[in-house]
């Protein structure tokens, strides 16, 4: 049997990268990747106390958070493509197109 400790040592692990992975990230879809990462190690940490503490609750809130990360996964990308399509490229850095 998996500890508990062992599951939420590892979604600190996930989290950890995708915090890493936003401060260096240059490009959007690296940064996109980066917020997937941390909504995934969120959801096995919810996911490991909910099996943990035997509520089916948990488990039906995880698969919610995985239908919004994906259609927020999907804005994202399109805004991205829509981007690319005007020749100003995916750089962040260089991203002033969505400023006031």
């Amino acid at each position: 049997m998996i500890q508990l400790w062992m599951v939420l040592f590892l979604s600190t692990l996930y989290f950890s990268i995708g915090i890493m992975g936003i401060l260096v990230a240059r490009g959007g879809i690296k940064l996109l990747m980066s917020v997937e990462i941390i909504i995934n190690a969120a959801n096995i940490n919810i996911l490991a106390w909910a099996l943990n503490i035997n509520d089916s609750n948990g488990i039906f809130f995880v698969l919610l958070s995985i239908a919004i990360a994906a259609a927020e996964s999907v804005i994202g990308f399109a805004i991205l493509v829509s981007l690319h399509r005007k020749g100003k490229g995916i750089n962040l850095a260089k991203l002033t197109d969505l400023r006031w």
